[in-house]
C-alpha cells in the first residue's frame, strides 16, 4: 500500500486545473511607429490573457530600424508575473513585439516549448506566437524533416515557424511565405508573426481561434495591436478596431495596415466553448458579447429546469455568470456561496485522483452561513470526469445544505476537440458512458440539468460555431 501523505498547495492546485477542461493559449503582438519602447503593453497584455494559459509566459521584442538580428526575448515556465521581473523588461527594448502565454495542447509542458519562438536563419529573424492547434502537424513535420529542417521542440508552433522560414528563403517577401505555410496548415490556428520591419497576424479559415485587432492613437501616431482577445486591448487603453476575419492574414508596418486573405472554405466555425468558458468575461468575441453570452445559458437553463430553491449560485469563476442569468429568470436570489483561494501555487507534476479530490478543499471554501439549511441550484460550465462537481457537493452538505439542484451551462462532453481545447479523451468523459441520471447520481445531486446543443442560438444568435466536442461534427480534420 502507498504510503499517505499530505499533498502540497501547488500539487493539488495543478490537480484541481487538470480535473476540468483546460485553457488554450493567448497571444498578442504591438506595433509603435513613434519607436515607444512597448514592453511594458506586452507585460500587461499578456497579464489580462492569464486566463488562457498558465504554464509559461514569453516576450520578443526588436527595433525597426536596428540591425536584422536585434531581437531580444525573455520566456520562462510560470506566470506572467514570475517569468517577468523589472530587470528582465527593462532588458527588453524595441518598438515592435509578440508575447504568449501557454497551455501545452500540443507538445509537453516544457521549457523548449515556451514561446515566442525565435528563428534566425539567412533572411533574418523571425519571432511567433500561436494559439490553437494543427492536426497534420505531424506530416508536416516529416516534410520539413526531408528537407533538413531540425526541430529542437515537440510543438506544432515549430513546424509553422520552421515551414514560414523555408518558404520564406523562396519568397519576395514573409506575408507571401506566412500564407503559402498558412494554407497547408489543418485546424484552429491564430498566428502572430514578428520579422524584422513587421508585425503579421493571421486567423484560420474557419474562425476557430479568435484574433481581435485595436489601436493607440497619440501625438499623430497609430499604435496597432493584436491579441487572442478584446481584454487584452483594454488592459493597455487601446481602442478596439475589430475582429480579424476567418483567414485574414493583416500585415502591420510603419505605413499602417495591409490584408490578403487565405482560399475561402465553405463554412465557418467559431469556437463555442470561448463563450461557455475560455474567454474572459469582459472581452467581446466576433461581437458577441462573453459576459452577454454566459447570462443567456444561465436564462436557457432556467427555462428548461425550472425547480423549487431558495438561492441560485456559480462556481467560481465561470460559473458566475450563468448562474446570475439563472437567477434572473427564475426569480430566485443569487448569492455567492464560495470564496475562491487565486493566490496558491502551481506545480507542473502529474495529478493522481486522491489530489484533484483534495485540491477542491484549497481552491474553493464554503461560507457556511450563506448555505447553511438550504436548497441551492448551482451552475458549473462543464462537468468532465465528475470527480470535482462530487467534492464540491460533498463540501455543501457538509456545510449544512440542503437539496442541491446541479445545472450545466453547456451540453455533455463526449468527443474530444482537435483544435486546441483540451478536451481529455472519450473514455475520459463521464458522458460518454453514463446516462445523465447515473452522473447526478455519482456526483450526489438531487437533480442535474445540461443546456441543450440548440439553446447554443440564444447564446450567440446565427454566429456559425464549432460544436464538435458535444456532436461529433468536426469542421476540419
Amino acid at each position: 500500500m502507498a504510503e499517505e501523505r499530505e499533498f502540497t498547495s501547488t500539487e493539488i492546485t495543478r490537480a484541481y486545473r487538470t480535473s476540468g477542461i483546460r485553457e488554450e493559449c493567448g497571444v498578442f503582438g504591438i506595433y509603435s511607429p513613434a519607436h515607444e519602447n512597448i514592453t511594458e503593453k506586452i507585460y500587461y497584455g499578456l497579464t489580462a490573457l492569464q486566463h488562457r494559459g498558465q504554464e509559461s509566459a514569453g516576450i520578443a521584442v526588436s527595433d525597426t530600424e536596428g540591425l536584422m538580428y536585434n531581437v531580444s526575448f525573455h520566456k520562462d515556465m510560470g506566470l506572467v508575473s514570475e517569468v517577468f521581473h523589472k530587470e528582465d523588461l527593462l532588458k527588453l527594448k524595441g518598438n515592435i513585439g509578440v508575447g504568449h502565454v501557454r497551455y501545452s495542447t500540443a507538445g509537453g509542458s516544457t521549457p523548449e516549448n515556451a514561446q515566442p519562438l525565435v528563428i534566425n536563419y539567412s533572411k533574418g529573424t523571425l519571432s511567433l506566437v500561436h494559439n490553437g492547434n494543427i492536426t497534420n502537424a505531424d506530416e508536416l513535420r516529416n516534410e520539413l524533416s526531408s528537407h533538413g529542417a531540425v526541430f529542437h521542440a515537440t510543438s506544432d508552433s515549430e513546424v509553422i515557424a520552421s515551414m514560414i522560414a523555408f518558404h520564406r528563403t523562396r519568397s519576395a517577401a514573409v506575408e507571401e511565405a506566412i500564407k503559402k505555410t498558412a494554407e497547408r496548415l489543418k485546424g484552429g490556428y491564430a498566428l502572430i508573426v514578428m520579422s524584422p520591419r513587421k508585425i503579421i497576424g493571421v486567423r484560420d479559415p474557419y474562425g476557430l481561434k479568435p484574433l481581435c485587432l485595436g489601436k493607440i492613437s497619440e501625438n499623430g501616431n497609430d499604435t496597432y495591436i493584436l491579441a487572442s482577445e478584446s481584454c487584452a486591448l483594454t488592459s493597455i487603453d487601446a481602442q478596439f478596431i475589430r475582429d480579424i476575419e476567418p483567414g485574414e492574414i493583416i500585415t502591420i508596418t510603419k505605413d499602417g495596415l495591409k490584408t490578403d486573405h487565405l482560399p475561402a472554405v465553405d463554412k465557418k466555425a467559431h469556437c463555442i466553448f470561448e463563450y461557455i468558458y475560455f474567454a474572459r468575461l469582459d472581452s467581446v468575441i466576433d461581437n458577441i458579447s462573453v459576459y452577454g453570452s454566459r447570462i443567456k445559458a444561465g436564462q436557457a437553463l432556467a427555462e428548461n429546469f425550472p425547480v423549487k430553491a431558495d438561492l441560485v449560485a456559480g462556481v467560481p469563476d465561470s460559473g458566475l455568470a450563468a448562474a446570475e442569468g439563472y437567477a434572473m429568470k427564475s426569480g430566485i436570489p443569487f448569492r455567492m456561496i464560495f470564496k475562491k483561494n487565486s493566490y496558491v501555487g502551481r506545480t507542473f507534476i502529474k495529478p493522481t485522483q486522491e489530489m484533484r479530490e483534495s485540491a477542491v478543499h484549497i481552491k474553493l471554501n464554503v461560507i457556511s452561513e450563506t448555505v447553511k439549511g438550504k436548497d441551492i441550484v448551482l451552475i458549473d460550465d462543464s462537468i468532465v470526469r465528475g470527480t470535482t462537481m462530487k467534492q464540491i457537493i460533498k463540501q455543501l452538505k457538509k456545510n449544512g445544505a440542503g437539496k442541491i439542484h446541479v445545472r450545466i451551462s453547456a451540453p455533455p462532453f463526449l468527443h474530444p476537440c482537435y483544435y486546441g481545447t483540451d478536451v481529455p479523451t472519450s473514455t475520459e468523459l463521464i458522458a460518454h458512458n453514463a446516462t445523465v441520471d447515473d452522473i447526478c447520481s455519482f456526483i450526489g445531486a438531487d437533480s442535474l440539468g445540461y443546456l441543450d446543443v440548440s439553446d447554443f442560438q440564444k447564446m450567440v444568435g446565427d454566429l456559425p460555431i464549432c460544436k464538435a466536442c458535444f456532436d461529433g461534427n468536426y469542421p476540419v480534420m
